[in-house]
């Protein structure tokens, strides 16, 4: 495999990763961002621990699907994540009601 193709196959499966989180974010209630990698739940909870000296986060999430274009299963029940660095976490807006863009109402 050249590196050319390589490359075209990583810009494909980020597409269709992108795709997949676009249908599926409404689903979820958070977002969540460690330094390695990106997450979509239903339910979060970030622990401050010390350990030896150091700090760092406990993240628990569950109802969640994970961005990551070479895991075969993104949506998982139950996350744990240790992390030393800042870890992100925002409530999505949940509008009321959608209404379908190729409807009558769509826009």
């Amino acid at each position: 495999m050249s590196a050319e193709d390589l490359e075209k196959y990583e810009t494909e499966m980020e597409l269709s990763l992108y795709r997949e989180y676009r249908d599926i974010v409404s689903q979820f209630s958070y977002v969540v961002e460690t330094e390695r990698r990106f997450y979509l739940a239903n339910a979060v909870d970030v622990q401050v621990r010390d350990g030896a000296g150091e700090v760092y986060f406990e993240v628990r999430m569950s109802d969640a699907w994970v961005w990551d274009m070479y895991r075969p299963a993104r949506f998982v029940k139950n996350v744990r994540v240790i992390t030393f660095k800042d870890v992100n976490v925002e409530e999505l807006d949940k509008p009321e009601l959608r209404l379908p863009e190729d409807g009558p109402f769509g826009g």
